[in-house]
């Protein structure tokens, strides 16, 4: 073999040797990077636009005021009366009667304790008492109705396959919503919709915790019930000036507690 020959087999040799070096330095590299992954996103983890626990927004300092069955706060209001809801034509009937103290010829509020779990005291009610509304109507507002497959967050959940288009069925209605005010956090569920607005989609839905479009009742953008006045320790029975945060909240997130001894399920009645 002459000198030459000898010269390039070996620089042959030492490319081969430096290559498969490479190549298993890229192998431990692709395995490490993998592990790494791995142990970021673990297998089964949820998609990004699937509702979990906590994806909900915060929504904060948001003006409550409160309402009540059987209220009527303004008779030639056509919003002005919770004798009926938007999604419960015999709301009053449904929950059981007035849900305070009834009058000759009225139906008013009263203090809720937590001696009685904050239950009304003079009937006992066949539907949730921790209620509350948001200002999204998503049957009886054009636009909401038009919109509420776009911008509601859960209108893609199983539970509500085949309802787009059709107003028998409220992807609002009984839906759950975690409350914090005064060191306090209380569950409720929506059972009708206002204040003062019926399509404030921004507001309801969105992210970037957006004020209410509602300009009535101090710029409130919620009512609660009785019940969460009391849990949530308002300073008024019937005022415009307490303040919460909320957030929507999954059925399967809601812990026990006076709010699930009674868990409304019924239909839209029109």
């Amino acid at each position: 073999m002459l000198p030459e020959e000898e010269t390039g087999r070996s620089t042959r040799r030492r490319r081969a040797l430096l290559i498969t070096v490479l190549a298993v330095g890229l192998t431990a590299l692709a395995a490490f990077t993998f592990v790494q992954t791995a142990s970021r996103s673990p297998a089964g983890s949820p998609s990004p636009t699937a509702p979990v626990a906590g994806a909900y927004p915060w929504h904060t300092g948001i003006i409550s005021t409160t309402f009540w069955v059987g209220e009527i706060f303004d008779p030639n209001a056509a919003d002005g009366s919770q004798v009926y809801s938007t999604y419960d034509s015999g709301w009053m009937d449904g929950y059981g009667g007035c849900d305070g103290v009834r009058t000759a010829d009225d139906c008013q509020t009263e203090v809720r304790t937590a001696a009685t779990d904050y239950f009304p005291t003079h009937l006992t009610p066949l539907e949730n008492p921790f209620y509350l509304d948001l200002p999204f109507d998503d049957l009886n507002d054009a636009q909401a109705f038009a919109t509420r497959e776009q911008v509601v967050p859960w209108a893609g959940q199983s539970a509500y396959a085949g309802s787009a288009g059709d107003n028998t069925v409220s992807l609002m209605k009984n839906r759950w919503v975690r409350i914090r005010s005064n060191g306090q956090t209380c569950y409720g569920q929506i059972e009708d919709a206002g204040p003062g607005q019926y399509h404030d989609a921004a507001y309801v839905f969105g992210s970037d915790d957006a004020r209410p479009a509602n300009k009535k009742f101090n710029g409130a953008g919620m009512d609660v019930s009785p019940a969460l006045n009391g849990c949530l320790r308002f300073s008024d029975i019937n005022g415009e000036n307490d303040t919460v945060d909320w957030q929507f909240v999954e059925a399967a997130d809601v812990p026990p507690g006076p709010w699930t001894k009674i868990v409304t399920t019924s239909a839209v009645r029109h």
